[in-house]
């Protein structure tokens, strides 16, 4: 058995599963995800939006968790033209052993990877973009058996050791032996002194260069062809066929870094609650997402709507003016309105009778660049549906689809060059327990074929303007493509 290096930990009870111990109150996450990230199938859970300024007020319990895992037991993967993968996902989650601890975080080994956008092809009767020039799985998920789980608001770190076998049997010995190796590749994992924290330092964003994008910056569209897909979508709107539909352009750029050192840099330049990394073997999916999917826990679910967008500025006053401008905005209030009803309706196709309620309604959050209308609607699970049944009742989420989502989803198919890919699908984990999260995957950056591929839209409604909805895209890319050209970022 592989013995830790040396590693000071205070071992939790140990005669249970799952086998917990307590990392060092020095034990530094972003140099444990620099050695984790060379691990197949890594993921980080990654709540970094704490270093915002101004968004201490902003729904603080979204930043307590982030969490690390890797080199998962089994895969699950599926690519689009492939049988539906989604049958034997409910069967791998009905096999999860329903060990855990309330007294732990929330995930603690369990399935976790990637749902994309076009695994609701799956579940509705809907096409594909034709051209798929850039393909990656449409679902990609794994078994692990172990996570690093940091809670920042009481500054500890823990490793959570499910002992899983391949023949889907459960063991302490094999959970120890787990512990025990995870430790002695973390045994590096130090924080020094006056490290540079990237949950503790935020960005200086009057000290960043704003180069003009769009200039070295190719998307699938031209600025005439988006503005025009727009105009299209207006135009089915005022005929009666949908009330919204998202319409996003994808951006490229050379891959020039490993993805790990760019989301380094992502979660520096553009935190979010809801940020995440995942290696999913011939492409790399790197998120600064602001919104939440699904979130489980016991019988009660959330999700998170995001819909209206207005951006910042770094001067609080005038941001305060753009927040109130964003707050009385009867276009995106009825945006944002519009896909609260959508995911109530899907909600309640899983939830107990009258249970389904709007918690919060169009309020104004703040992110680095942008500030967003956030709704939260919430529900009960009834006892015969499951999390995957929860998550097929949903996805893809409304507000990176429309409404009627079917409608607009095919609207999606017809305008939209290619396929999205992980973009406006999910990043999350069903946890052995039951607990889940799961993202929107916007903000997101994927790396495959040696380009970063970097998605950006918004919802189309009969008051929009084209020339506003594009502007609005360049506004949410920002921050992402800061990130790949700003190299300095991490001195």
């Amino acid at each position: 058995m592989t013995q830790p290096a040396n590693l000071a930990t205070m071992s939790l009870p140990t005669n249970q599963l799952p086998y917990v111990r307590e990392l060092p109150a020095n034990f530094s996450i972003e140099k444990g995800f620099a050695v984790l990230s060379q691990l197949p199938g890594c993921i980080w859970f990654d709540s970094a939006s704490r270093s915002i300024p101004g968004r201490s007020g902003d729904q603080p319990h979204l930043d307590r968790y982030s969490f690390i895992t890797a080199d998962p037991i089994r895969r699950l993967v599926a690519s689009i033209g492939d049988p539906n993968p989604w049958p034997q996902l409910h069967q791998w989650a009905s096999e999860l052993p329903n060990q855990s601890r309330s007294d732990l975080p929330p995930f603690q080994g369990g399935l976790a990877g990637l749902i994309g956008y076009e695994a609701g092809a799956w579940l509705e009767d809907v096409n594909i973009a034709a051209d798929n020039d850039l393909p990656t799985a449409a679902l990609s998920v794994g078994l692990y058996d172990w996570t690093i789980a940091v809670d920042h608001e009481q500054g500890k770190a823990s490793l959570i050791c499910q002992g899983l076998c391949v023949d889907g049997t459960t063991s302490l010995d094999v959970a120890v032996q787990r512990a025990d190796q995870i430790e002695t590749l973390l045994s590096d994992c130090r924080e020094s002194e006056g490290s540079d924290d990237a949950n503790s330092k935020a960005v200086d964003r009057s000290t960043l260069q704003t180069p003009d994008y769009a200039a070295d910056t190719p998307s699938n569209f031209t600025s005439e062809s988006f503005r025009g897909a727009v105009a299209d979508i207006v135009g089915r709107i005022r005929k009666g066929d949908c009330f919204q539909v998202n319409l996003a352009q994808r951006l490229l750029r050379d891959v020039d870094c490993p993805p790990s050192e760019l989301y380094q840099r992502l979660r520096k330049t553009n935190p979010a609650p809801f940020g995440g990394y995942y290696d999913g073997g011939d492409f790399t999916v790197l998120s600064s997402s602001p919104e939440g999917f699904l979130s489980v826990r016991g019988s009660l679910v959330e999700t998170r709507p995001i819909k209206g967008t207005i951006s910042r500025t770094g001067n609080a006053h005038l941001d305060a003016l753009l927040a109130e401008q964003l707050r009385d905005s009867a276009k995106d209030r009825a945006e944002n309105v519009m896909i609260v009803d959508l995911m109530r309706n899907d909600l309640s196709r899983v939830c107990t009778d009258e249970s389904v309620t709007v918690t919060q309604l169009c309020q104004v959050e703040r992110y680095q660049y942008v500030q967003h209308l956030v709704s939260v609607v919430q529900g009960y699970i009834r006892e015969d549906a499951s999390v995957v049944d929860l998550l097929e009742a949903c996805f893809p989420g409304g507000s990176i689809t429309g409404a009627p989502k079917i409608e607009a989803m095919r609207v999606i198919a017809e305008l939209e060059p290619n396929p999205r890919g992980p973009y406006c699908g999910s990043l999350g984990y069903i946890s052995c327990g039951g607990n889940a999260d799961f993202n929107i995957l916007i903000r997101t950056i994927t790396a495959t074929q040696h380009h970063w591929q970097i998605p950006v839209g918004g919802g189309i409604t009969a008051r929009s303007i084209p020339s506003a909805e594009e502007a609005e895209t360049w506004a949410k890319a920002k921050g992402m493509l800061q990130a790949i050209a700003n190299e300095e970022s991490l001195s």
